[in-house]
C-alpha cells in the first residue's frame, strides 16, 4: 500500500507493523519525518525501536501497513532505499582485524564509489572525523568514542539524504555523545534528514522533533516544547516518558 506523503517528507508510513508470530514488535506505527529534519526515537530497550529502522531500510518486511522512503515504496523499492540511505547500527558492524582506512575503503566500494573520488571521500572524512592519525591502526584497537565516529563516516561515505542511526551513542562516554551530537548538527545544516533511535533524555533534547515508543506503539509525537507542554506541564522529558508509560495503551487493532 502507498501511504499518503507530504512532498518534503523523506520517511512516510501508515499502520506500519512487524509480527513475529505471536509477538507484535511495531505495531500500527503512522509516522512523517520532514526533509533535513533530526526525528529521535525516544523508548526503553526492546520498545520496537530497531525493528522499525530495519523496516524503513527493507530489512524486514512489514506485516502489514506500508509507506515511502525517500520517495520509494517501502514495499516494492527496498533496494533502492538501501542504495541512498545511511546506517548506523548498534554493534557499528565494522571489521576489526580491518585498518581505519580499510574499513572505509571496504565500505566505499561497497556503496560503488570509484578509487579516485572514494579515495578523496576517505581523506575528507577522516580529516572532519579526527581519525587521521588513526588511519593505520586496526579498528579493533580504536577505542569507543574514535570507534563511533569511524562507524559514523563509514555510514555517510556516499553522502546519503537520509541517515538512520540505531542508538548509535550507546555505551559511549558523555563527552563523545556531545561531539557526535555535533557531527549529527552538521549534516542536518547541510540538509541531510536523520532519525536517530536513544533511550538518553538529553540525546532527545536535542532533536527537531520526537516520537514516543513503548511497546512497539508510536504513543506520542511533536517538537521537545509540545511533549513536554502536553504530557509533563512543561516539565522535563523524563516526566513525559514516566506519565506516559503509566498510561494503559488502547487495545491494538486487531489483524487483518
Amino acid at each position: 500500500m502507498n501511504a499518503p506523503i507530504a512532498a518534503n517528507a523523506a520517511i512516510a508510513t501508515t499502520g506500519l507493523t512487524k509480527r513475529f508470530g505471536d509477538f507484535t514488535a511495531v505495531d500500527d506505527v503512522t509516522l512523517e519525518v520532514p526533509e533535513g529534519a533530526v526525528m529521535g526515537l525516544l523508548g526503553p530497550n526492546g520498545a520496537g525501536k530497531t525493528t522499525l529502522i530495519r523496516m524503513l531500510l527493507g530489512l524486514l518486511t512489514p506485516s502489514a501497513g506500508g509507506g515511502r522512503v525517500l520517495g520509494h515504496d517501502l514495499l516494492t523499492e527496498s533496494e533502492a532505499i538501501r542504495r541512498k540511505a545511511g546506517y548506523m547500527s548498534q554493534r557499528f558492524s565494522l571489521y576489526d582485524d580491518l585498518t581505519v582506512d580499510e574499513n572505509l575503503t571496504f565500505y566505499g566500494r561497497v556503496y560503488g564509489l570509484k578509487r579516485g573520488p572514494l579515495r578523496e571521500r576517505i581523506d575528507e572524512l577522516l580529516a572532519w572525523s579526527g581519525l587521521e592519525h588513526m588511519r593505520r591502526a586496526p579498528a579493533g584497537q580504536v577505542g569507543g568514542g574514535l570507534r563511533q565516529r569511524l562507524a559514523f563516516a563509514c555510514a555517510i561515505l556516499h553522502r546519503p539524504p537520509l541517515l538512520l542511526l540505531d542508538e548509535p551513542t550507546s555505551g559511549v562516554d558523555p563527552v563523545s555523545r556531545r561531539k557526535f551530537w555535533d557531527l549529527i548538527y552538521g549534516l542536518s545544516d547541510t540538509g541531510t534528514t536523520v532519525l536517530v533511535t536513544t533511550h538518553y533524555m538529553d540525546e532527545a533534547e536535542y532533536c527537531d522533533r520526537l516520537g514516543m515508543i513503548l511497546a512497539g506503539r508510536l504513543v506520542a509525537h511533536g517538537t521537545p516544547a509540545e511533549l513536554r507542554a502536553v504530557h509533563a506541564g512543561g516539565g522535563s522529558l523524563d516526566r513525559v516518558f514516566i506519565n506516559l508509560a503509566g498510561r494503559p495503551l488502547s487495545p491494538s487493532p486487531a489483524p487483518q
